[in-house]
């Protein structure tokens, strides 16, 4: 038992697997945080407002849904290279650029989401509040509440698709060991070294924490439609 522990140890140090899930942990959240804010908010005012030249938007905002990652790598690293014209933030080979560089990937996906749902639903919960006399505030809050579970799938889309990412962070975060180094670019890095044992290991963990946090926000969300219910 005690060699077993002691080689996982092992495992573990000659990767760097603790940093590497601790940088996922660190640019999954914030940027889907982020993106979440954004892409929420973006997606319902363009759902509730008509303007010249929204089509162009919708339609920009569905490329951007499917834009290659490495695409956006490639940009935000022209604009954070030395030379760029972000060079002078320093954010290049750092977790805020990955941070950056996830933020601008995922908060199309969650604000086209977030339209498409918006666009079949918020007519007719706006058309209820209007009749039972709500403000603009309560008919907004009363909207977001109907479409919580749409806005929450939307969510888990884009955190999904933040913690998968390799080509975007690698990149712009330089894949660097212990400082930005995700879980997805050392299973890449192992997998180009033939170390094909570590890297199946790591791409289970990966899965297990996927797992776990999906499975934390499907209790939550159930524990809230009990309480909704009583």
């Amino acid at each position: 038992m005690i060699e077993i522990v002691a080689a996982m140890e092992r495992f573990f140090m000659n990767i760097g697997a603790m940093d590497a899930i601790k940088v996922t942990l660190i640019m999954a959240i914030s940027s889907t945080s982020i993106s979440a804010v954004v892409g929420i908010t973006f997606g319902l005012l363009l759902e509730r407002h008509n303007f010249m030249g929204k089509r162009i938007i919708i339609r920009i905002n569905r490329t951007l849904m499917g834009v290659p990652p490495v695409v956006i790598g490639l940009l935000v690293y022209l604009l954070l290279m030395r030379r760029g014209p972000l060079g002078s933030l320093s954010l290049l080979f750092t977790i805020q650029g990955m941070i950056l560089a996830q933020t601008l990937i995922i908060t199309p996906i969650i604000s086209g989401m977030v339209y498409t749902h918006a666009s079949r639903s918020a007519p007719s919960i706006r058309q209820f509040a209007k009749t039972m006399g709500a403000s603009k505030w309560q008919t907004n809050v009363l909207m977001i509440k109907e479409m919580k579970h749409e806005l929450y799938f939307a969510i888990v889309a884009g955190f999904g698709r933040s913690i998968s990412e390799v080509g975007a962070v690698m990149l712009v975060g330089g894949n660097i060991k212990g400082s930005t180094r995700t879980m997805t670019t050392a299973i890449s890095l192992l997998k180009s070294q033939g170390i094909f044992t570590e890297g199946v290991t790591l791409g289970l963990l990966l899965l297990l924490m996927a797992f776990i946090l999906q499975w934390m926000a499907d209790y939550f969300q159930r524990e809230d439609t009990t309480d909704e219910n009583y």
